[in-house]
């Protein structure tokens, strides 16, 4: 359960779309505080799901060969299906080329970061919570939430592996924030030019972590389910 929680959150940590959307948070006249709103919401998301799963298992992983294991085997599988399949169809979208500068038109993602920066202007840094909800890589989120069903809390060191899990998934938004609390003015230049170089690169890492991700659990069910 360790390692695959951990590889999960690494996965979580580098998607690059909440990232590009967070910079444009921070970015903003309030973008310390709205950052942390930003972060509030992500973590409430992360611990959201983890109390969910832990209070339907009780915090005892479920007996080998069990049903419940065997329902939770396959969950995984298919997540992880899910993963590679999404992972190749977003490698054979074809890539749009950024449209000319005198064109307004924006990726949806986009217009909801701009709305909500417009929505900080007029003094509510609130709508930044609900978008880490939404921003969430929810197929990644859900392979963590059935590896949490092996979690038993009986023992201090799951306690400390749900806690990094936690804070590994959040590891590039709070790096973010720092930069940002600590030197405002050199931050937001770099990280908006972080932002321009991810929307190049956005796909090729949103493939690549879909499809490793989604082989190792499947692998890793076949494996289970098999033995």
């Amino acid at each position: 359960m360790v390692f695959d929680l951990l590889l999960i959150a690494l996965a979580i940590t580098l998607d690059p779309l909440p990232l590009m959307a967070f910079v444009l948070v921070v970015a903003h006249a309030r973008g310390v505080r709205a950052g942390l709103t930003f972060i509030s919401g992500w973590v409430a998301c992360l611990v959201a799901v983890i109390v969910l799963v832990l209070t339907l298992t009780g915090g005892q992983p479920p007996e080998p060969r069990s049903p419940p294991s065997t329902a939770s085997l396959v969950a995984k599988l298919v997540i992880g299906v899910a993963l590679v399949v999404y992972g190749v169809r977003r490698h054979r979208r074809p890539v749009h080329d950024h449209p000319p500068s005198g064109n307004t038109a924006s990726p949806p993602r986009d217009r909801s970061s701009l709305s909500l920066t417009a929505r900080m202007d007029r003094g509510s840094i609130w709508p930044a919570a609900g978008l880490a909800v939404l921003l969430q890589p929810w197929g990644l989120v859900a392979a963590g939430a059935v590896t949490v069903v092996d979690a038993d809390t009986s023992h201090l060191s799951t306690w400390l592996v749900l806690c990094a899990f936690c804070v590994l998934a959040t590891a590039s938004l709070l790096t973010a924030e720092l930069y940002v609390a600590l030197n405002p003015a050199a931050a937001q230049r770099r990280l908006l030019g972080l932002r321009t170089w991810m929307e190049g690169h956005s796909q090729q890492a949103i493939v690549l972590g879909s499809v490793v991700i989604g082989l190792w659990l499947v692998g890793w069910s076949l494996y289970e389910l098999a033995g």
